[in-house]
Order: structure tokens, then sequence, then C-alpha cells
């Protein structure tokens, strides 16, 4: 029996779960534009524990969305769970966002998980009808050719919070929108647990968020 704790703070949604082995004990959850995820994330933490009735030393490990996403999200997020993770001698499991937003869609043709990033840039990685990974994760920028590949040889399912950018450019009858979905701690467990028992672990020292890009603090950057 595992005790996992999920964090996912990557977008302006800010997450936390609980998972006893692939079991969903709790989970809080709010989106909020103004990324508050510093005031809310703690607090959240500490209720999914107390409502699972489970200490933090009850804990086995720490998950948490290494990113791409927000920078600012992503260092909270990082940076509570290695300290969770230092302060009860517990491993440190990360799983890159972008996979976590693919496991909303099963059985479905091809699916590109996709963030925004600046302007009409993404950050997209693209996997199979089993959720296997078929291209890995890369910025960038969005063009009629885009994903032409996938979209000539199945239905394609686009999925996360760049869908209202990629509409306006792809048009191929091919691709298909999941839409108001962002990565969630919900969609962790699984991938969390599998890790765990394979003693996939971060060095807590060195781990940093999957940030991709370098920070650009601009009017135009949609990525705090």
């Amino acid at each position: 029996m595992a005790y996992i704790l999920n964090i996912e703070t990557s977008t302006t949604n800010c997450s936390v779960s609980l998972f006893n082995d692939l079991e969903l004990v709790d989970c809080i959850e709010e989106n909020t534009q103004d990324y508050s995820h510093s005031k809310s994330l703690h607090v959240f933490i500490d209720s999914v524990l107390k409502n699972s009735k489970i200490s933090p030393k009850d804990l086995s490990a720490i998950s948490v969305s290494k990113g791409p996403g927000s920078y600012t999200g992503l260092r909270i997020g990082v940076a509570s769970a290695k300290g969770l993770c230092f302060a009860l001698d517990i491993p440190l499991i990360s799983i890159e966002t972008l996979e976590i937003l693919s496991q909303n869609v099963f059985n479905k043709g091809i699916v590109i998980a996709c963030l925004d990033a600046r302007r009409m840039e993404v950050y997209s990685a693209v996997f199979n009808n089993k959720n296997d990974r078929i291209r890995d994760t890369k910025a960038e920028i969005l063009t009629e050719d885009s994903f032409n590949k996938y979209l000539s040889a199945d239905e394609v399912y686009f999925i996360g919070n760049a869908n209202k950018k990629i509409k306006e450019i792809i048009t191929h009858k091919n691709a298909k929108f999941i839409d108001d979905v962002l990565p969630s701690s919900r969609q962790m467990g699984v991938l969390s647990f599998k890790k765990f028992n394979e003693n996939q672990h971060e060095d807590l020292n060195n781990f940093e968020p999957f940030y991709l890009k370098d920070f650009v603090g601009s009017k135009w950057n949609t990525t705090q």
C-alpha cells in the first residue's frame, strides 16, 4: 500500500490529490486566472491529508508535474514537492505535464496535448490511442501545416488550453477538439504509482522543472 501525494500547478489550475496505490482518495483543485498557487497549494495539501485522515508521515512519495507550463506555477509546485520530500525523507517523482493531460483521452485516434505558450507558439506532445508517446514534447510555432503528418493518418484529438489558438489555424476535417480541460492531479495517480513501483525517483538536490524555454518577461508572455 502506497500513499502518493500528487501536485499539479503547471497552468492556472492548482490541483492536489492523494492516491492509495491506484485508488483516488481525495482531490482538491481550483482554476484561478491570477495564478494564486502560492496562497492555495499548501492549504490544499493540508486539506487533502486531513480529509483523508492521513498523516504526512504515512506518505510513500510525492509526485509533481514537472512541465512545461507556467514558469511561476512550476516553480511553486516543484519547490513545495521538494520541500516535503526533504522533510519527510521520501522520494520525489516527476511526471511531464503533457503526459498528464493526455490521460483524459483513451481509445480515440491520435492525441495531441497542447499548452499555450507565447503568441502563436504552443508546447505539444503526441500520443497514440493507448496513450503511448509517439513524439516528444517540443515548443513550436503553429502554421497551417502543423501536425499534418498525424491529421492525414487518423482523427486527431487536440486537448489543452491552446485549443482556441489551434482552431484559428488548423481546419482539417480530422481535427477534433476537447475543450476546457487543464492538467489535473486526478490524472497523475496511475503514472506516479507506475514510477514509484519502478523506482523512478528524482535527485532532490538537482531536480528542476522542465521549462523547455527560457523565461521571457513581456506583455506577450502567457506562461506567467
